[in-house]
Order: structure tokens, then sequence, then C-alpha cells
């Protein structure tokens, strides 16, 4: 990058002992920062539910939406953090500053759990009276800063330190094994938490399980900041990302231009040799823009005062983009209806996985006469599933399915059985559910009281384990198939696409909700006096519907061998 000091980089360009920086060397800093980051932010997560109804008083459903927006904040923020980094500061100085606001947002948190004046009163349930005091506007304040820092935080370190990790090696196989082991980590460290650190919450105390949290996460910080002298420095280019923004404003401004169809006529460079501000040497012509979407070939269009006159480069970034940026622009256009369906895809998943938590709460957890399992802990089950199933595909099913038909599945026929699996998941949710609701008014008088249904929570792991498994068939191949259709431009950010994809499934699952709240009667405060199976059932039909989508949008995609 032009504005990047030499010294700079030539401090860093040898370690201590003379050698390079990268590498291998580096593996053990990235990995030790990733475990305490997941750690932190699985024990926070995972149990946030719990924490909201139990230490704060906030209605079990309220609680559903709040603990969405955090989830979708923490994947939605990976792809703002992405952008950051590619265009401004550069993987680590993202992820560390990203850490460091993860770790304030724990330590705030874990401060609610310590300080009772940040917490409302206890709820006071004496079998006949039952009253239990909202939080203060202040107490709000705190806790929502508190979420607030820890989900943007977490969201901003995970993929910018997977993308620093992966910088570290020249590779391609490197890599990969790479990002095997760290997303293998992240799993195992996200298990943990919800197991080990989501019992010590619930059944020890909430300011030792926080306290854990914020301790991994500094651990993690401190882990990261040691390596800093094995790390490769960051080669900042240019935007991927705001050359499409340039497209679409150039195109715009143009819109009134007649489309030539000269070959001569458009702005055909080679573009690796660019700087920041997309102005450089004129190269040979590449290409002319195709006949697709052929609005935004005015991008690419030469008009006059678009050109120096001296060497012919781009005198304005703003008023003519490259042939290449075109077509990439327009690659991005269309695979945008199945990146569409995916949406929807990603939506029951965080439906199911607040509302899960809620019919755990209301259910009997007991797993013999001395252990409970907490309501935090049911989602490892899809966690496990996933992890378990994504073995045997590699090692199992691909491998027969490729003796038996000659060729692998395809990434488009993987998402399909995804989202097969996704539509069953619902269907066992809603019958499960049923059942469930059938025993507990048959119980109203204890259950008024007592609002734990006698029926094991052991019954809400069919459908986690479905949704395990559908999410071991899609979220890899979706992964795949962006890395393969998008420009090469992108593919730094094609992980970041998908992160993006699941935090707006969350925060559409928490206007979902909350409409379904508003004009209905079926997701109550109490779950028991509800109609949540007919939710469910809603689910089900919307996710034929958008199944029925993806294999007309599967269809009629044109691949890009890009």
């Amino acid at each position: 990058m032009s504005g990047t000091p030499t010294s700079h980089i030539e401090a860093r360009s040898m370690s201590s002992s003379g050698s390079k920086p990268g590498g291998w060397r580096s593996f053990p800093f990235i990995i030790g920062a990733a475990t305490g980051s997941s750690l932190a932010s699985a024990g926070i997560i995972a149990n946030l539910i719990v924490y909201l109804i139990q230490e704060f008083n906030i209605k079990s459903i309220t609680a559903a939406q709040i603990s969405n927006v955090v989830n979708g904040s923490s994947n939605l923020f990976p792809f703002l953090a992405a952008i950051i980094a590619d265009s401004f500061f550069g993987s680590f100085s993202v992820a560390l500053i990203s850490s460091c606001v993860s770790f304030l947002g724990t330590v705030i948190l874990a401060l609610t759990a310590t300080i009772t004046s940040l917490r409302p009163h206890p709820c006071n349930n004496d079998g006949s009276n039952h009253q239990c005091t909202p939080p203060s506007v202040f107490q709000y304040t705190v806790l929502y800063a508190g979420t607030a820092l820890a989900a943007i935080g977490f969201g901003g370190a995970r993929f910018t330190t997977a993308t620093l990790g992966a910088n570290q090696f020249d590779k391609p196989e490197h890599q990969a094994n790479f990002f095997n082991w760290f997303f293998f980590t992240w799993y195992i460290s996200s298990v943990i938490a919800i197991t080990a650190l989501v019992y010590v919450e619930d059944n020890v105390s909430w300011v030792l399980g926080f306290g854990v949290c914020a301790v991994a996460n500094l651990i993690g910080v401190v882990i990261f900041l040691l390596g800093y002298r094995f790390y490769r420095p960051d080669d900042l280019k240019r935007s991927a990302l705001l050359d499409l923004v340039r497209v679409l404003v150039v195109a715009v401004r143009k819109w009134k231009s007649q489309l030539s169809s000269r070959k001569e006529d458009y702005y055909s460079v080679i573009d690796h040799d660019y700087d920041h501000d997309g102005v450089g040497p004129v190269l040979p012509a590449a290409a002319t823009p195709g006949k697709r979407l052929r609005f935004f070939n005015r991008a690419a269009q030469i008009t006059d005062g678009d050109l120096k006159s001296d060497d012919g480069s781009i005198e304005k970034p703003w008023r003519l983009c490259t042939v290449q940026q075109v077509e990439d622009f327009k690659t991005v256009i269309g695979i945008l209806p199945l990146w569409s369906s995916s949406i929807f895809l990603g939506t029951p998943i965080g439906i199911l996985s607040s509302l899960t938590i809620l019919q755990a709460l209301a259910m009997d957890r007991s797993l013999g006469p001395h252990f409970k399992i907490p309501a935090g802990s049911t989602p490892v089950i899809a966690l496990l599933s996933t992890s378990i199933f994504l073995t045997l595909l590699d090692r199992v099913l691909w491998p027969g399915w490729q003796k038996l038909t000659g060729k692998s599945p395809t990434p488009l026929q993987q998402i399909g059985v995804g989202h097969v699996f996704n539509v069953l998941a619902l269907v066992v949710s809603a019958l499960v559910e049923s059942k469930r609701l059938k025993i507990a008014h048959k119980h109203q008088l204890q259950v008024q009281h007592d609002p734990t249904v006698n029926m094991s929570v052991l019954w809400l792991f069919p459908q986690l384990v479905l949704m395990g498994i559908g999410e071991a068939f899609h979220f890899p191949a979706q992964v795949t198939f962006y890395y393969q259709q998008l420009p090469q431009s992108l593919r730094s950010t094609s992980t970041a696409m998908i992160s993006m994809l699941v935090g707006i499934a969350f925060y559409l699952s928490t206007a979902l909700i909350d409409q379904v709240r508003r004009v209905t009667d079926w997701l109550p405060d109490d779950i028991n006096h509800g109609k949540l199976d007919i939710f469910y059932w809603m689910l089900v039909l919307l996710g034929g519907i958008n199944f029925g989508y993806y294999l007309l949008s599967s269809t009629l995609y044109k691949h890009e061998n890009v």
C-alpha cells in the first residue's frame, strides 16, 4: 500500500532468529487467540436467553428476540470487518481491536452479574404471588452496551483472525489445512463452552461463568499479541467491494449515454497493478463487456474527460471503471437470487436455536437423580451433529457417491439436500411441540405454579440432530460455491458473505417472531399457553416455498468460470 512506511515492513520482514515471518510458526498464536475468543463468545451468547430471563426478569419471547439480535450482529459484523480490514487497516489491526472490544463487552456483562445494582431485584414467587420488577433504564443501558460490544467484537475478530492466519501461508494446501484446524478448534471450543461454561453459569454462579469468559478472552488477546513478530504484514490493496459500488454509481451517472458496440470504446485493462485510487498504467485491452445486464456496460464506456491526455489512465475513478470490474459486478448480481434463497434457510435455524431453549426451560431436564441438563446447552447437540456428519460425508458418503456415479456432488446439490433436512427439522419440531403442549394442558393446575412439563428434554434432540445434519450439507457447500463462483478479487470476503447471510437470517427471525406476536396469540410469554406448534408448521410451509424458489434459482443460474 502506498501509504505504508517501508521501515515498518522492513522491521517485520525478519524475526528475531533471522527467519521470515509467517508459516506454521504463527499457527499456535492464531489458534490460541481463536480458542480464547470462541470460548468467551459461546459462553456468553449460548446462555444469554437464560441469563436475561432469570437475572433481568425479561419475558421469555423478548429474551429470545434479544438473543437473535445479538447472534445477528455477531454474524453480520464480520462482513463489515472484512471490508475494513481489506480496504484500510489490515487483518491484524481489525482482529486486535475487535478482540479488545469483545473483552470490554464480557467485562461489562460480568459486572452486571457481580454488582446487584446493575440488575433488577429477583422475582417474588412464593406460590401465591408472582411479581417481577423490570430492569430500569440504566440497567437496560448497561446490559445492552455489554451485549452490543461483545457481539460486535466477537463478530469482528472471528473471520479477520482466520484471514490473518491464512495469509501466513503461500501454498493453497497449507491454507486449506489451516482453515480445517481453525474451524475445528472453533467448533470444539464452542462445544466446551456450551457444556462446561453454561453448566457453571446455571449451577454454580453467573459471576464465575462470565468471569471465566472474560479471562478466556483476555488470554486470547495476550496470545495474539505475543505472536505479532511472527505475522506477515498485510499487503493492502483497494477494496473489491468498493469497486462494485463504483460500477453502480458510474453506470447510473451515465445512464443517458448511448451504448457503443466498438471494443475500443471501453476501458479494458489488466488492473492488478492499480493502486488504492484505482488509477494505474494503461495496459492492452483485455475484453469487452458481455451482453448480459448491458445497462452496467456504461460504467466501462469511455466518454469525454474520463482519461488523462498524457498517459491514458483514468482521470476520475468515480467516472470510469474497467471492463473486468463491470463483469465482476454482473457476476455478483447474477448470484444474488441463490444467495437470497439461503437467507430463509438460516432463518429457521435462528428461530430454533432460541425457541428450543425456551422449550427446554419448560421441560424435564433431569438426566439421572443428580444431574440436570442446562437449557442453554441444548444447542450443542446441533454442533455435535454437524461435526460428526461432516466426518461421515468426507470419509464415507462422498467417496461412496463418487464410486457409484463417477463424480462428486456439486455444491448446489449439497445445498439442496441441506434445504430438505432443514424442513424435516421443522416438521419434527412441530410434532414434538404439539405433544409437549398436550401434556402441558393435561396438567394445567400443576403448570400454574410450576411451568416445567413432565416431558424429557431429550425429545428435542431429534430436531437438533436434523438441523445439524442439514448444516453439514449446506454450510461448507455454500462456502465452496461462493468461493468458486465469485470473482477472484472477492474471494477474500466470500466466507464473510456467508456470515452476513447468517446475520440477516437472525435479524429476520427476530422480525418474524415480533410480527407473529402482533397478529396472533401463538407466542405468549408462557409458551405452555401458546401455539408454538402452529408457528413451526408455518415455518414448514415457508421452508417448502423457499426450497421451490431455490430449485428455480439453481436451475436458471449460469455458472461462471472465474
